[in-house]
């Protein structure tokens, strides 16, 4: 198979290599900084940022945030389905 990304450098302006689901955690950071989410079901969003920030936004279903993340809250998220876009 031709992988197109072979030789290309990682870089923030993407394109992510990988998506992985995000279970809400008070205490639990992603095993990496996340370069975006990706929201199915729509709801309240509470997340720390890169910089160290709590941060809670309303978001419609199927939404991308594209800001740094190390952690999505369990306290004060509605929304479900997360998914973290990983680079790396």
């Amino acid at each position: 198979m031709n992988d197109p990304f072979k030789n290309r450098a990682l870089n923030l302006n993407g394109p992510a290599t990988d998506l992985m689901p995000v279970t809400p955690s008070d205490t639990t950071d992603l095993p990496k900084v996340a370069l975006a989410l990706y929201v199915q079901t729509g709801g309240s969003l509470s997340f720390i940022t890169q910089t160290g920030q709590v941060r809670t936004v309303t978001v419609t279903d199927f939404s991308i945030l594209p800001v740094g993340t190390r952690r999505v809250r369990a306290t004060g998220t509605t929304a479900t389905n997360i998914h973290a876009f990983m680079i790396g």
